[in-house]
């Protein structure tokens, strides 16, 4: 058994990076993070592709092994069984067996974790997965197949989740579903949550970290992060006319608000309007000024 690194304060962090070097095959990707999570909450991983937000993921997950530096996970070494009893890992890659079913991967995933019978009918539940229990892995869709694999991190409960981008490839419905999930989850857990959209991180977070070439641009709350233009575009289902908005490029309506908060708002608008929509997306990149 891996010894607890005992603190000074009888209390160790929940998550621990101490000048933490990281990368592949000798080539560093991360170099000197550093902060501490003591208290449960969602931190948002923000940074542009390449920036390490993956990396830092893996690295936590005890996968790679840092070059340098210290990672603990409730205050044991990251590579540890015992960090890796504390905690679990969405990443970009299913992992699931295209020929199995639903049910029965959800099984074979709950027989190496522990979990029981109960634990798949109750994941099944959670993501809205019965119509698709008997169906092969491979027939689903990208969006279906990302709630399977949200489903499988969920079967046993743990302290610390990585969730690298959940919602991608996902309809606006299913994503809004899989943040409220989240947040329900927050409330006693680390959820670790990367994304490329400032809406979906203001609406899912109040602390976020921000990863810029490798190294740690911000830790703290969300609010922190200002922009001086908000634009939205807005594709729609049978629609030519849509109020309130100030143009069109392509098949978007475009909006200029204030910021990330005042989208809930036009959304309501457009809908008591009768308007279905299909998709919100972010026209540019509020994170620029962030990250450049």
């Amino acid at each position: 058994m891996v010894e607890k690194y005992s603190y000074p304060s009888g209390s160790s962090p929940l998550v621990l990076l101490d000048s933490v070097s990281s990368g592949y095959f000798g080539r560093k990707i991360l170099e000197g993070i550093s902060f501490r999570i003591d208290e449960p909450a969602i931190y948002v991983v923000l940074g542009p592709n390449g920036a390490g937000k993956t990396t830092l993921f893996r690295t936590l997950a005890g996968i790679l092994k840092p070059y340098s530096g210290r990672v603990e996970i409730g205050g044991y070494p990251s590579e540890s069984q015992e960090a890796r009893s504390q905690l679990d890992y969405l990443t970009h890659i299913e992992g699931i067996p295209e020929g199995m079913n639903v049910t029965n991967a959800l099984q074979f995933y709950a027989n190496i974790a522990g979990a029981t019978e109960a634990d798949v009918t109750r994941v099944i539940d959670l993501l809205n997965l019965k119509d698709l229990r008997n169906k092969r892995f491979g027939q689903l869709s990208q969006g279906q197949k990302k709630r399977v694999s949200v489903a499988r991190i969920f079967l046993k409960e743990k302290q610390v989740y990585l969730l690298d981008e959940p919602t991608s490839n996902m309809d606006p419905k299913m994503a809004s579903e899989i943040r409220e999930l989240v947040l329900g989850l927050s409330k006693n857990k680390v959820i670790l949550y990367s994304s490329h959209n400032l809406f979906e991180a203001r609406e899912i977070g109040s602390k976020v970290i921000v990863i810029k070439q490798g190294k740690l641009a911000l830790f703290g709350n969300i609010s922190e992060i200002k922009t001086e233009k908000y634009t939205i575009g807005i594709r729609t289902l049978g629609t030519d006319d849509v109020p309130y908005s100030s143009g069109k490029e392509g098949d978007y309506y475009l909006f200029e608000l204030q910021g990330p908060e005042e989208v809930p708002d036009i959304i309501s608008k457009l809908s008591e309007k009768g308007i279905k929509i299909r998709e919100v997306k972010e026209m540019q990149n509020p994170l620029e000024e962030l990250f450049k």
